[in-house]
């Protein structure tokens, strides 16, 4: 892996520590070795401090004195403007001085440390006014007080940094927004240094950063130093590779170094193919700036066509390979070597056969492509080759046909004869003509699909709402049948001794007559008690153009059947939106909730800030929360409110733990970045499925969060971290975009209206099979009546019958319509 990517720091750790089980302590020295080479160590006032106070035990050797001093003065120099941690190292470098009774230099040590703004400088001042036997001089008194002065401005950003949590970036930047208007350069750097001790893996900062000292300090060494780290520490990022380039040739640094620099870029592990484009062509400006195109031939002219042509293979072998893609697709660099051979070596031949091969890469269809070779045929070719181009592009171009035929009536114009002015004008009108056709016939089909679609979606809204009615008509049926049902079975438990008196050819109307609710124009007979209506929640009509209003109204749904005074909980959920006009919690027939409601504001100002509840848990299931839309008059309308194309600060992770919580998740990421929102993906239920999307400040913190992340262990679970980038929705998630499969189903013919309401047969399934016999069947030794006539059922015959739970509610109403005795 490490021979693939050597900057893979999970990786590094991996073979260190496989390598110290092993003891192969060879081995595992070169491994840290080479690990301390890839990744630096953060430098910060605490190791600076330890270093020189290990400096003090060699100073009983020859030099050792001065060797700890030049260790202090570096330390000095490093952290020694250090606001809250600086005094530690001056300390140290004053009791150094102490060890060796050097007056003059603790003199000098304290002046110049009253002169800088530190933290609790005032003890410092009264050490010295104390240790001092011949006071404290005027100048020194002065400085001190401007040190204060400067220490009190920088106050508040100090104890904001104290009072923030990591990584603490809104502070710094604002701290260095301070330092950047008052000027001070080393005040600047210093704090700079401070910001990437803790942020040592945010590219946008070392960034700002290097730009600052190549744009106003320009010292050679301390910029070059500082882009070293700044690489080394995110070698992932392509940005800061490239200014590192351009600083070793701004400094004059030689040639070598400045190759090796770009060797070690190709080998960091880039996440994007577009990412290598730009290093070639970084490194392919610098080599063209070192070729000195008035000699016919030089070495540098030789390196740099060797160096394109490595860059191509590159990235058709290696990029391609990794990606999937060249990270090229209009050939900038090709192009670029053709400007190059065209305009400084006047090699016209060589820029043809670039511009051929960029063509066979697929840009034949592009009018800019053709242009732009067509414009450099025009500054350094000649006529006939422009005009060759020009009626090729006329041929090829598939997006601005008309645009690349004007330009070619435009050239023969100008450089033409009346011959090529009437082959032009031939060519262009075919092929427009052309053109055009193939656009109506595109035009004619996009309305026949349009026309498929929308009367495909109108018979499926048509489908939807018969199956809708029809299940609503069932279900009250079912439920009447079943109280009946329930009625009649505790009436026939109830007079079972009286039933079984009977001599079995004998039934009283006791058992046949149930109340029943008297319909309008009919008396109740005597004694008919009606049964109060079960009580159920008031409804609010919706249809009233008064009280509803979809602008200022959203949907909500996915809550559980079993919530408590679900207007009331809903209510409390949604009142800090903005005034609420009416909660419509919908319930069924029973007057159980449903799940789902609408909620309607006083204005429609409130339903963004409801729209921003969506998915929010409620009573462990996510409620979902999408405008109010009348889907009769908008069927297409879709609600989803996450981005489908890739998104490069956000990055997937699968293979979590279904226990996992968001608050797990947010600290296991805030390590790599500042974390903006965290998104578990849930059933409807509210159970995870394992999966989350986390979205960072930027897309280094997200890129460094995929390389530190992916394939780690998470509660004994390997997770996969890759930047956030859905695969597109298939045509079939559309609506509309398919048929069901019950259009497979042939409906039964009912006539030109269909079933009516009179067609239900009232007669049990046993009679109608009772029926259908033959007429020749022979029962009790008689033969049956002819065909079409039922046979007399006994007493008996009819309570075997009403004793089956199925036929129960059915012969009631046979009883009743039928009179039978």
């Amino acid at each position: 892996k490490l021979s693939i990517n050597a900057f893979d720091y999970n990786c590094h750790i991996d073979l260190i520590k496989l390598l110290k089980q092993e003891g192969e302590l060879e081995r595992l020295r070169k491994a840290r070795q080479k690990m301390s080479e890839l990744f630096p160590l953060t430098e910060g006032p605490d190791i600076w401090q330890e270093y020189a106070v290990y400096s003090i035990g060699g100073m009983g050797s020859p030099g050792g004195i001065d060797k700890a001093r030049a260790i202090f003065e570096r330390s000095v120099t490093a952290v020694g403007l250090h606001m809250t941690k600086g005094w530690t190292v001056w300390d140290a470098y004053r009791e150094q001085e102490m060890l060796n009774a050097q007056l003059e230099r603790i003199h000098t040590l304290f002046r110049r440390q009253l002169a800088v703004p530190l933290m609790d400088m005032e003890a410092t001042y009264a050490e010295y006014e104390e240790w001092s036997d011949r006071g404290v001089a005027e100048t020194i008194i002065n400085q001190y007080k401007q040190a204060l002065q400067r220490m009190e401005k920088c106050r508040p950003f100090e104890e904001a940094l104290l009072a923030a949590e990591p990584p603490k970036l809104a502070e710094y930047q604002a701290y260095i927004d301070f330092e950047l208007k008052e000027g001070d350069p080393a005040r600047i750097v210093m704090i700079f240094e401070r910001t990437l001790a803790e942020n040592c893996l945010v590219p946008d900062m070392w960034e700002k950063y290097n730009n600052y000292l190549d744009r106003q300090l320009k010292v050679k060494d301390l910029v070059l130093s500082t882009h070293e780290r700044a690489v080394r520490n995110c070698p992932w990022t392509m940005g800061l590779w490239r200014s590192y380039l351009l600083a070793l040739e701004r400094h004059h640094v030689d040639h070598q170094t400045v190759s090796d620099v770009f060797e070690k870029a190709l080998n960091a592990g880039f996440i994007q193919a577009t990412d290598y484009v730009d290093i070639w062509q970084a490194y392919l400006d610098y080599l063209r700036r070192r070729v000195d195109f008035t000699k016919e031939s030089s070495k540098e002219l030789e390196e740099l066509r060797s160096t394109f042509s490595r860059s191509l293979e590159y990235m058709k072998q290696d990029v391609e390979e990794r990606f999937g893609e060249s990270g090229d697709p209009s050939c900038i660099i090709m192009q670029n070597w053709a400007r190059i051979e065209a305009l400084h070596c006047k090699n016209m031949q060589k820029a043809r056969e670039l511009w051929d091969h960029i063509m066979t890469k697929g840009n034949a269809k592009f009018a800019n492509m053709w242009l732009e070779y067509y414009n450099l045929e025009r500054a350094y070719g000649d006529a006939p080759h422009c005009r060759k181009a020009l009626h090729r592009a006329v041929q090829c171009t598939a997006d601005y046909p008309e645009h690349v035929c004007e330009v070619l009536l435009t050239f023969e114009r100008v450089e033409g004869s009346l011959e090529d002015w009437d082959v032009a004008v031939q060519k262009t009108e075919t092929r427009l003509n052309r053109v055009n056709e193939q656009r109506v016939a595109e035009k004619e089909a996009n309305m026949a699909r349009v026309d498929d679609e929308r009367s495909e979606q109108r018979r499926q809204a048509k489908a939807d709402k018969k199956a809708q009615k029809k299940f609503q008509k069932g279900g009250r049926a079912a439920e009447k049948r079943k109280a009946e049902h329930e009625d009649l079975s505790q009436e026939w438990k109830e007079d079972s001794p009286k039933r079984h008196k009977g001599n079995g050819d004998y039934c009283t109307l006791e058992l046949m007559e149930t109340e029943k609710i008297p319909q309008s124009g009919r008396n109740a007979p005597p004694g008919y008690k009606p049964t109060p209506p079960a009580s159920k929640p008031q409804r609010l009509d919706d249809d009233k153009p008064e009280l509803r209003n979809d602008n200022s109204s959203v949907f909500i749904s996915n809550l559980a059947y079993a919530l408590e005074e679900p207007e009331v909980k809903l209510r409390t959920l949604f009142e800090t939106c903005g005034p609420i006009k009416q909660v419509r919690p919908v319930f069924s027939n029973k007057g159980t909730f449903k799940g789902y409601g609408y909620i309607q504001f006083e204005t429609s100002m409130s339903v963004p800030e409801a729209l921003k509840l969506d998915r929010q848990d409620v009573e462990g299931r996510p409620m979902y929360v999408s405008p109010c839309v009348d889907k009769t008059k908008n069927p297409d309308f879709k609600v989803f409110k996450y981005n489908m194309s890739m998104e490069k600060q956000k990055i997937f992770i699968s293979g979590l733990p279904f226990s996992y919580t968001k608050e797990q998740l947010e600290q296991l990421c805030k390590s790599h970045g500042t974390v903006k929102d965290v998104r578990l993906v849930t059933y409807r239920s509210g159970k995870s499925k394992g999966l989350a999307y986390v979205e960072f400040a930027d897309e280094a913190q997200a890129s460094q969060a995929v390389l530190k992340l992916d394939g780690t262990d998470v509660e004994d679970k390997k997770i996969a971290v890759a930047i956030s980038n859905p695969p597109p929705r298939n045509a079939s998630d559309k609506p509309g975009s398919s048929r069901g499969t019950s259009d497979l189903v042939p409906r039964q013919a009912y006539g030109a209206r269909g079933r009516g309401r009179t067609q239900l047969s009232l007669l049990p399934r046993s009679l109608h099979r009772g029926q259908s016999a033959p007429v020749g069947t022979v029962e009790n030794g008689t033969a049956s009546k002819a065909a079409g006539e039922p046979k007399p059922l006994s007493n008996s015959d009819f309570a075997k019958m009403l004793l089956n739970k199925k036929c129960c509610t059915i012969f009631l109403l046979f009883f009743i319509v039928k009179r039978i005795p």
